[in-house]
């Protein structure tokens, strides 16, 4: 028979311990907090044992845990269980290894699979684990499978970064001889193609199924020219049967009917060429354009705008004529700008937030 111990903590009475658990959100620890109670109210080690669940010793051993530490010691303590495979650092070192991706000269392939980075683990670190587990421990690293957005291989990330963190420089230039004192409004510019060879969205469906999407193989199209101005949460847009410098006219006069009175528009733009200035293109005094760096079309929230509208109104639909894609482009632009707060979330970029 083993020595009996005693509750020597004398924090709690009985009843405080009972009054404690009925707070108390952890049933297990509930157990033993009442089980304690019983003991300290005169009643014996094995009825309370017995009334609460467990044997005369696991309750000695409780005994043992509150009268070091108190009603803190009787919380449930999970297991550490075995030791992982990888330390913490190695862990971090795969995550960054995997968004960097593989150098095809070194690790010979051009992009990683769990069975290639099962085989780089164990080249590494000497670790043998299944190629499932890899899976497992990317998706605990916060990865996941996306198709990549396709980039010009001329896109020079460290111009990106010059044109945001001098975007306030560069619009006080461009706005040398605007008159001191008038309001700036920031607007974005760019234009799609929406046609019957449209794309896919996703959807939900069953796990391992392949839904099913309509899409159309003809080729007639038309062009949506459209701008935003986040901060007001407007937009101004026109459709066209083409992309060139007559359309880009139309545009920029259709943006000017939109702007604020009193008020001067930076229209940002790429460098397409019915945007370079030039004789053939009438730019209206109250506005002024900002090309962006080459190649870098993800610092035009208009590339977010299109996705968009894509996803929810421009997919899975067949149009049988140009007026169909005309009338279709129309109504997905005029549900687009209905929402100034949808214009602000979409379009909105804190490097673009200048005070002049």
């Amino acid at each position: 028979m083993g020595t009996k111990v005693a509750i020597t903590r004398p924090d709690h009475t009985g009843a405080e311990l009972r009054a404690l658990s009925a707070k108390c959100a952890d049933g297990a620890q509930v157990r033993r907090m009442l089980a304690l109670a019983l003991v300290l109210d005169g009643r014996s080690r094995s009825e309370a044992a017995v009334l609460n669940g467990m044997d005369r010793q696991t309750l000695r051993d409780w005994v043992h845990r509150y009268n070091e530490a108190g009603i803190e010691g009787l919380k449930s303590r999970k297991s550490p269980g075995r030791e992982p495979y990888l330390t913490t650092p190695q862990m971090a070192e795969l995550r960054e290894l995997v968004i960097k991706g593989p150098d095809p000269a070194t690790n010979k392939v051009v992009r990683w699979r769990c069975v290639d980075l099962q085989a780089e683990v164990a080249r590494r670190w000497s670790v043998e684990v299944h190629e499932s587990t890899i899976g497992k421990w990317l998706g605990e690293l916060g990865l996941t499978r996306l198709q990549p957005r396709p980039v010009h291989p001329k896109k020079d990330a460290a111009a990106e970064a010059t044109f945001k963190k001098n975007f306030a420089s560069l619009v006080r230039a461009a706005l040398i001889d605007t008159a001191a004192g008038t309001p700036i409004e920031i607007w974005f510019q760019d234009e799609a193609r929406v046609g019957q060879k449209g794309g896919h969205a996703y959807i939900w469906a069953p796990r391992g199924s392949r839904p099913l999407m309509v899409r159309d193989n003809r080729h007639d199209s038309a062009y949506i020219f459209g701008a935003i101005c986040p901060q007001r949460g407007v937009g101004a847009a026109i459709i066209t049967p083409g992309a060139n410098t007559e359309m880009m006219n139309l545009h920029l006069a259709e943006i000017s009917t939109q702007v604020a009175p009193g008020a001067h528009a930076m229209l940002i733009c790429d460098g397409a060429g019915w945007h370079q200035k030039g004789e053939l293109l009438n730019i209206p005094a109250n506005m002024t354009l900002l090309p962006l760096p080459p190649y870098s079309p993800e610092l035009n929230p208009m590339e977010n705008v299109w996705d968009y509208l894509r996803q929810n109104k421009l997919c899975a639909t067949v149009w049988d004529t140009y007026d169909d894609i005309v009338e279709a482009c129309k109504t997905a632009w005029n549900w687009f700008i209905a929402d100034p707060d949808r214009i602000n979330s979409i379009g909105s970029r804190d490097w673009a937030c200048v005070s002049l």
